[in-house]
């Protein structure tokens, strides 16, 4: 690839970050959030460990890191596809704005959510 990438100012496109416990679990959500366009693509991120205080103790758990590109108007649908199919009680759901990015993947997103 040859030359500098066209950037614009994003428009709505986020990025979710959701752990999961097994990489059974993680490819299920993954999968099932592209395959009903909420999500243009997801990332699985393996080899995480996770130190969080859950009921008064502290817990250290290996988990997946799921890195969802989608945009705003699909927020909710995320949140629907996580509630429904996540196997912990309290899943980690954290949406984040893109500030900017490549015109090019920019649009692909966008045209790859409904």
């Amino acid at each position: 690839m040859a030359g500098k990438l066209e950037l614009r100012e994003g428009k709505g496109e986020i990025v979710a970050l959701i752990t999961c416990p097994s990489a059974e679990s993680a490819d299920e959500l993954a999968s099932e959030l592209v395959d009903k366009k909420v999500a243009a693509c997801v990332n699985i991120i393996p080899g995480l460990t996770s130190v969080y205080r859950w009921k008064g103790e502290v817990c250290r758990d290996s988990e997946l890191l799921l890195v969802v590109k989608t945009t705003e108007d699909s927020r909710s649908k995320v949140s629907e596809v996580v509630g429904d199919k996540h196997p912990y009680t309290e899943p980690e759901l954290i949406f984040l704005p893109i500030s900017s990015g490549s015109v090019t993947y920019l649009d692909w997103v966008v045209g790859q959510v409904s």
